[in-house]
């Protein structure tokens, strides 16, 4: 079966935050006017995927894949379980860290820029925040690495390869 899930302003999005996150987060200096700059980056990619959220394709859009705890308690269920969910596009777990990857980027982008003015320049409490969020959205990411590997191999879909080619495959568990 494949199914194309994930169209081509999602697969941008997603690869390209995933980029300018790691080389701020990694590679670029903190102190330097390329960090200002990718941030501001970020923060446009994020607010453009806040409105695709909200006028893209169907899996896209927030109401595809609205935050449940519910819903992500019922996947916990199924995961621990052993039964397969049916989600075309994000799942429930999937969606929640979606949301908090969004906020996070934002508060990132936010914290950061009012560092830079001159009202808050140089406000330890403010650097702190900075920091401390920068950290929440470094393990977010990781436990959203190993959520999808973990998923892929549960489910039978290679969930990064989807998200490079839009299009979500799984092999028929008879072999086909």
């Amino acid at each position: 079966m494949r199914l194309y899930v994930w169209d081509p302003v999602v697969r941008i999005f997603h690869w390209s935050l995933a980029l300018g996150f790691a080389a701020l987060a990694v590679f670029i200096d903190p102190e330097g006017k390329l960090h200002v700059q990718l941030g501001y980056a970020i923060v446009v990619l994020v607010l453009l995927r806040l409105v695709w959220g909200l006028v893209g394709t169907r899996h896209a859009r927030f109401s595809d894949f609205p935050p449940s705890l519910s819903a992500a308690m019922g996947q916990l269920s199924d995961i621990a379980t052993g039964r397969a969910g049916n989600h075309v596009g994000h799942t429930p777990l999937g969606a929640l860290m979606i949301y908090n990857l969004l906020v996070t980027m934002l508060l990132i982008g936010l914290t950061g820029y009012l560092m830079l003015t001159p009202r808050f320049f140089g406000s330890e409490p403010l650097y702190e925040a900075h920091g401390i969020l920068v950290t929440w959205a470094e393990i977010s990411v990781l436990i959203h690495i190993a959520a999808v590997f973990y998923e892929s191999a549960r489910s039978g879909i290679n969930l990064p390869l989807a998200m490079l080619s839009g299009y979500k495959s799984r092999k028929d568990r008879n072999g086909g």
